[in-house]
């Protein structure tokens, strides 16, 4: 009994969990930055998605890939939380830091995705 209304309702809790995950951390956060930050930093969204694909597909081999895609691509990521604070503490003003450092971001994925498809064998 897997119709149509049964995806809807797998993905509306998929989508009410991730964001409830997100908006708790945030909340957390305004009362204690780190604890925020480790709430956020582990990889609960990781693991939800990792359960999900095999709960949906069954296959280890695909679920192997998306996890060393996830590796790989965890890398460029930190491009974010290195860059920004460093940005805000030398005066630049919130929103263009932030912007900066999203594109310091994606030019550090683009580096990562090309490394991927050329040394990984899983794109």
């Amino acid at each position: 009994m897997r119709g149509p209304h049964m995806v809807w309702m797998q993905l509306a809790v998929r989508a009410l969990v991730s964001g409830g995950l997100i908006v708790a951390a945030s909340e957390v956060a305004k009362k204690n930055e780190l604890l925020g930050a480790l709430i956020i930093s582990v990889p609960l969204i990781s693991i939800m998605a990792i359960i999900w694909l095999y709960n949906d597909t069954s296959d280890v081999e695909q679920v192997a890939d998306f996890t060393t895609g996830i590796l790989y691509l965890v890398i460029p990521s930190l491009t974010l939380f290195l860059s920004f604070p460093v940005l805000l503490r030398r005066g630049m003003e919130f929103w263009p830091a932030l912007g900066l450092a999203c594109l310091f971001t994606i030019g550090a994925y683009y580096v990562g995705l090309q490394l991927v498809e050329r040394y990984a064998n899983i794109a």
